[in-house]
């Protein structure tokens, strides 16, 4: 079924025609419609028209009112102020609007494909190899996943890639320990859950890194290990194998904990780069956008200094020989470019790192692998704060540990449910305590902007009142209830009555549902689609209010609202969705 076309651009294309029409010269011409309290829209593009044709505002707006066809979508068009259009909309144009989106049966909502999709590489939940998952990891992971539903819901090709942290000094250490350890990390069992595994890594660390501090003979040879596995030696590399597997266990049980897919494939860490790094140095040199700098490939930038007034190089290959974190991310744009044909790369990387990849994405296009026809996007993300406004720790200090985070607030939000808990048996107070607290974190983050911080506050997350998932989820359930509670009685295909004003707000809230997605794809603001849905959710408690459904005067009343409660719940759930949250049909 073809996309459906909304109030907002049907209301633009008959304005647009009048201006035309008026001022065969504004042709193209925008009216600048908004939604307004005035009325359903406010047109304010006439002004600026008036001025540059020197026409009178008031005039020419009333020139165009009346060569505006008015009938079932306009309802009413009149002058206000100095040139203002407000407009007011037939109840039929919105039902009928409403009545198309619903019998269409891709569940779309209106939802258009976009008309050029490209390929977007989407780079986002970062973990590391042998560490645990903290707070920190929290918003790559939850903004990254939604930007995925919102892209690929719009048509975009999306290919997804987790930059896991796999390579580097460190493991040199971890081998050279289990080599010598190798009881450490015996597994009585087969099987083993992801906390286990990180248990069995985080000991294995700490004890490693106790005797590299503390023996030199050791720190030695743990150096000398480094050079065996960038050397590619088997045995060196069957046992960083061994680590990056038994981490993928852990992180796999936390992304399935944050209701998130994460396929193996995707996982392409910083290792999967090695083969790429020496070609990429020596592209960089020959082309002369790097150069050597005391025994180091660096590229300079004549905006980017240090304190002392000197220029800050970015290096991309060390004196040593050594390649940092530019060399890997320079040859992951090469892969992302010339083998997965991305015209956008997105990174969904905290806003610290901002320098970096500012220098690092003006390296790439200076060597021409980033153009007029590939961008690359930093979806910079501010910070996860305590209630005191301070980076978020434990009492002892600590980086809190992402699982017990997602744990605690499982434990709230089975407390909220079963309070509320009406005719839920005990599995389903778990299932629906974890849906609703894992929804809880996600919407705090994602409603959001992703560049500002935020404050982790567990008691307001999973409140029922105000701007949150669990208020977005009751109003769901609420719709559900009433939905099973009409029984025999189906929703109108297709509303004919007048419609009362908390009908009719609801209504036009409802039809601007593509629009919002469309943004938020746009700009990669899953912010954007959390406050439609929680206006949308707070105009349906409205409409709730002072319109009653189930009891409503006549029949083909009761009809009618019950089909504006059942466009309201595709609506939720389909948004939710696109936010990685679910909504459960009972609460």
């Amino acid at each position: 079924m073809a996309s459906v076309t909304s109030l907002t651009d049907s209301v633009q294309q008959r304005l647009a025609s009048a201006l035309s029409a008026t001022l065969p010269e504004a042709a193209d011409a925008d009216p600048l419609l908004r939604r307004s309290d005035r009325a359903d829209y406010q047109a304010n593009g006439i002004l600026a028209l008036a001025k540059k044709t020197k026409a009178n505002p008031r005039e020419l707006a009333a020139q165009v009112v009346a060569r505006v066809e008015s009938g079932d979508l306009i309802k009413d068009i009149e002058v206000s102020g100095p040139g203002f259009l407000n407009i007011t909309i037939g109840d039929s144009a919105i039902t009928t609007t409403l009545a198309e989106r619903y019998a269409d049966e891709t569940g779309r909502l209106g939802v258009p494909y976009a008309a050029t999709p490209g390929t977007t590489v989407i780079d986002y939940a970062q973990p590391n190899v042998a560490k645990e998952m903290h707070v920190g990891h929290l918003r790559s992971a939850v903004i990254g996943d939604s930007v995925v539903e919102l892209l690929e819901f719009t048509g975009e090709n999306v290919v997804r890639r987790h930059h896991i942290g796999d390579w580097g000094t460190q493991f040199g250490m971890l081998i050279q320990y289990l080599d010598e350890h190798p009881h450490e990390l015996d597994h009585k069992d087969a099987q083993i859950s992801g906390e286990e595994a990180m248990s069995n890594l985080d000991r294995l660390y700490k004890a490693a890194r106790r005797l590299f501090d503390s023996d030199e003979a050791f720190k030695t040879r743990a150096r000398r290990r480094v050079v065996d596995l960038q050397a590619g030696d088997p045995h060196t590399l069957a046992v960083w194998q061994r680590f990056v597997d038994e981490s993928k266990i852990y992180f796999f049980s936390v992304f399935e904990k944050l209701d998130m897919e994460v396929r193996d494939a995707d996982i392409v860490g910083e290792s999967g780069y090695n083969d790429m790094l020496a070609e990429t140095c020596r592209l960089l040199e020959e082309s002369g956008v790097a150069v050597r700098s005391e025994g180091a490939l660096c590229v300079f930038f004549e905006d980017i200094k240090g304190p002392d007034g000197d220029p800050v190089p970015l290096i991309v290959q060390k004196s040593d020989g050594g390649y940092g974190y530019a060399a890997t991310d320079l040859s992951a744009i090469r892969d992302r470019v010339f083998n997965l044909k991305a015209s956008t790369l997105l990174y969904v990387v905290d806003a610290r790192q901002a320098l970096h990849f500012r220098m690092v994405f003006e390296t790439a296009r200076r060597a021409g692998w980033l153009n007029d026809d590939v961008t690359a996007v930093q979806l910079a993300f501010g910070t996860v704060l305590g209630k005191d406004g301070k980076p978020f720790k434990t009492r002892e200090g600590e980086t809190v540990r992402l699982v017990d985070l997602l744990d605690e607030a499982i434990e709230r939000a089975s407390a909220v449910v079963r309070e509320k808990a009406q005719d839920l048996s005990e599995e389903e107070i778990a299932e629906r305590g974890a849906q609703v607290g894992i929804g809880a974190v996600k919407y705090a983050d994602l409603s959001t902007s992703a560049n500002r911080d935020y404050k982790f506050d567990l008691d307001q997350m999973v409140s029922l009142h105000g701007d949150t998932s669990v208020y977005l989820q009751y109003a769901y359930a609420r719709i559900r209830s009433i939905l099973r509670k009409a029984g025999e009685v189906r929703p109108a295909a297709r509303p004919e009555l007048a419609l009362a004003d908390a009908e009719r707000a609801l209504g036009l809230h409802l039809d601007s549902f593509a629009e919002a997605v469309a943004e938020a794809a746009r700009e990669y603001a899953p912010h954007k689609l959390a406050a439609y849905l929680y206006q949308l959710a707070s105009l349906f408690t409205t409409f709730y209010d002072k319109c009653p459904v189930l009891r409503a005067e006549t029949p083909e009343q009761v009809q009618n609202r019950l089909f504006l409660c059942d466009v309201t719940a595709r609506t939720l759930h389909r948004g939710m969705a696109l936010l990685g949250i679910r909504t459960p049909e009972k609460l």
